[in-house]
């Protein structure tokens, strides 16, 4: 088995290109060949029109940012991000002055003084973020860099990286297994599995229109449908998606458009998430859907109540993806 097998990815320069998939899906494997902490045993890496296949990583204009920053605990802020300056013997004042301009790149005017442990989390990350930066790198490769961090400080933290990327114009290449993280900061995503791409494209014809039935799994959360219970619900055959905010409930029988589709079923469970209700249906056909829907007003305590009610689920024939063919978007109705 290979850990990356016949990948072929171009990423445009200025971009935030990220690599998503579950562990061992080959991603980090493809940021350590464009580092060149690994050898490829075949094929080239380019990068502009530079062949830099056979060269060691001190010698390709790329920079790392690991998961575990990696800073001196020793060292001031400032000394952190001149370190691979002083390294490569770049003059004194010029690296001071341009370990500043990295700080102020990243929003720590006026920390330069200060130790590792005086920083909060989010912050020990912006002075590796600034020490990569301070080598002007043509390309910035990010190895889950905001895997360390709290669910808020991470959100946080995401919209900087991408401020910080349109500022800089540095080709950033993005390695995470966060769904979420790849699609609120990516121009583009290429999706791993099992050592091969299943799809690259922008975060919304991702989400909306999947390539695969992994990605569409992977990628948020998806109702599937398939076998006879497509045949029983959808008139055709074959495997179908449906996004849960596509969704909604209706009494049993109630009135639809031409263009939708209504399935019967039994509410089996309700779950509150705060901003959100997941209601949870076991179609008389056989699978269960999950329906989300915003909490606005009194609707989240009206759907707490509903557990065992018959009910129809909803969508627009349109927003339902099809998994086992060509993507169609004016597929012909039953």
């Amino acid at each position: 088995m290979h850990a990356v097998d016949q990948l072929d990815l171009d990423v445009e320069d200025g971009e935030f290109f990220s690599m998503l998939g579950p562990s061992g899906s080959g991603k980090t494997t493809v940021l350590r060949l464009i580092a060149g902490f690994e050898r490829p045993t075949s094929g080239r890496i380019l990068l502009g029109d530079d062949d830099v296949t056979d060269l060691p990583p001190h010698l390709r204009n790329v920079n790392t940012v690991f998961q575990d920053y990696a800073i001196f605990p020793h060292m001031d802020v400032i000394t952190n991000v001149e370190y691979g300056l002083r390294v490569k013997k770049v003059d004194r004042k010029l690296r001071r002055q341009r370990a500043e301009d990295a700080l102020a790149s990243v929003r720590l005017e006026g920390y330069g003084g200060r130790k590792p442990h005086q920083l909060s989390g989010g912050q020990r990350q912006r002075v590796a973020l600034a020490r990569a930066l301070v080598n002007w790198p043509k390309v910035l490769l990010l190895d889950e860099p905001l895997g360390a961090l709290d669910l808020k400080l991470r959100r946080e933290m995401q919209l900087e990286l991408k401020l910080i990327q349109r500022e800089v114009g540095i080709t950033f290449v993005f390695v995470t297994h966060d769904q979420e993280e790849a699609l609120s900061m990516s121009d583009r995503v290429a999706v791993f599995n099992e050592g091969r791409v299943e799809q690259v494209a922008t975060p919304v014809e991702l989400y909306e229109r999947p390539a695969s039935s992994f990605v569409a799994g992977f990628v948020g959360t998806s109702n599937r449908i398939g076998g006879d219970a497509a045949v029983a619900v959808l008139g055709v055959a074959g495997e179908y998606a449906v996004r849960p905010e596509k969704l909604h409930l209706a009494g049993p029988g109630s009135p639809h458009d031409s263009d939708e589709i209504a399935a019967p079923g039994t509410v089996r469970e309700v779950v509150y998430l705060g901003p959100s209700t997941h209601t949870i249906v076991e179609l008389d056909a056989g699978p269960r859907l999950t329906v989300s829907r915003p909490n606005t007003g009194a609707s989240a305590h009206d759907a707490l109540e509903a557990s065992g009610a018959r009910v129809d689920v909803v969508w627009n024939r349109g927003s339902q993806i099809s998994l086992s063919g060509p993507h169609d978007d004016n597929q012909e109705k039953p």
